[in-house]
């Protein structure tokens, strides 16, 4: 029988799976491949700040020293000592955090997962950033809520548009609050303290989700929302944008009662984050070596950023807008209203430059012109010959 005869399966998917769709965003990456593509679409850390000899060297001492215990299955919870370094190195302006706060996941996606599990029922309404993290609206998608979005400007949430008539019957507040993705705000140390003081009262936990924290130019991070209420802020973070994301080691620190249940949840989903790789990480980090790292990294990102900024300056022509970001991996772009930044991808990616629409990023009402240029990743003159194509596209629909 020739392999052509054969007829696909009927099975009766779920009616989650027939909900789901793609990621924009990885649907571009599949385009950007092609070496002849200047891409700014993946929100992908540099490769030249990836550690390799270190972790290299981390991991021959792991399967010298302790192979058994790597390669076996570990608690759900995660590794021990790197939960005890993760809490001490939030335990900062007074906060105290416990390793029995900490739960390892297999990368912050995850994180979003399981939160939206044990969070979440069909229906249900959820609070976020317009725009907001497009992997975050993926993750609780999954479990059906009704997305309430919360009013932003150029410095990101606004407190004070969580009234009660909004917030009512929420289940969480996703933010944030540095560096944003897809907009590269930062959150004013002022409605940090505003949110974390709601946290304490709110019927509903305040999610902050901090992978770009470490990723400020100046080398001056604010104060963490988790910092100033410990036991109210669900704080997620993630080693993918400071070691490597191939690792795959994110984590939650979460008040001890949302803790227990998601880790039941995790247990169900892969019973534990691998243990080999946790290991890794903690192997190389336990000494102070991110104090010395990650500042090479913000230095790169610093000087990317900077010529991404002047390019923009030097092609772009009246009527479109961007952020001057203060650290992390985005610039995000406004376009004059008519530009739906879909179609212009279309020609971009004719003229071998790919970048992200913004449409996908908002939960409800999307502002198609609008995007998202990510610049770790490509050197400085390809940058500036990556602005100048966009901006002649531009150019010929203003």
């Amino acid at each position: 029988m020739d392999q052509s005869d054969l007829q696909a399966p009927t099975w009766q998917l779920s009616e989650r799976a027939r909900k789901l769709t793609s990621s924009a965003i990885r649907e571009i990456l599949k385009v950007t491949e092609r070496p002849e593509v200047i891409s700014f679409a993946g929100g992908l850390p540099s490769p030249a700040t990836f550690p390799a000899e270190r972790m290299r060297e981390a991991s021959e001492r792991i399967l010298r020293d302790s192979p058994a215990a790597a390669l076996q299955y570990s608690a759900t919870e995660g590794y021990l000592p790197l939960r005890e370094w993760i809490a001490a190195r939030y335990s900062v302006h007074g906060a105290q955090i416990r390793a029995s706060q900490v739960l390892i996941t297999t990368g912050s996606q995850q994180a979003l997962d399981l939160l939206g599990k044990v969070l979440i029922d069909p229906d249900s309404p959820v609070l976020v950033e317009t725009p907001t993290y497009l992997g975050a609206l993926q993750s609780f998608s999954m479990y059906e809520p009704r997305y309430v979005q919360v009013a932003t400007d150029d410095n990101g949430l606004i407190p004070a548009a969580l009234t009660p008539e909004l917030t009512a019957g929420a289940r969480l507040l996703y933010a944030q609050p540095n560096f944003q993705n897809p907009t590269g705000r930062r959150l004013p140390i002022e409605r940090r303290r505003a949110l974390a003081a709601l946290a304490q009262t709110a019927p509903f936990p305040v999610i902050e989700d901090d992978p770009y924290g470490a990723l400020d130019y100046a080398g001056e991070p604010l104060q963490t929302m988790l910092s100033m209420a410990p036991d109210h802020i669900v704080h997620l973070g993630s080693f993918s944008k400071v070691l490597a994301p191939g690792l795959r080691i994110g984590y939650i620190i979460a008040p001890e009662e949302l803790h227990f249940k998601l880790v039941q949840a995790k247990q169900a989903t892969d019973l534990h984050t691998p243990s080999f790789t946790q290991r890794i990480v903690h192997e190389v980090v336990k000494d102070g070596f991110l104090d010395t790292h990650v500042p090479t990294i913000r230095a790169l990102y610093r000087d990317q950023c900077a010529a991404m900024l002047a390019s923009l300056e030097r092609y772009m022509p009246p009527g479109v807008s961007w952020n001057r970001p203060e650290g992390g991996m985005f610039v995000w772009v406004n376009l004059p209203a008519q530009i739906n930044s879909m179609q212009l991808l279309e020609e971009a990616v004719a003229q071998n430059v790919a970048f992200v629409p913004g449409g996908p990023f908002y939960a409800n009402e999307a502002q198609h012109n609008t995007l998202r240029l990510s610049f770790v990743t490509v050197p400085p003159a390809r940058i500036d010959e990556g602005v100048a194509r966009l901006a002649e596209l531009i150019r010929a629909r203003v």
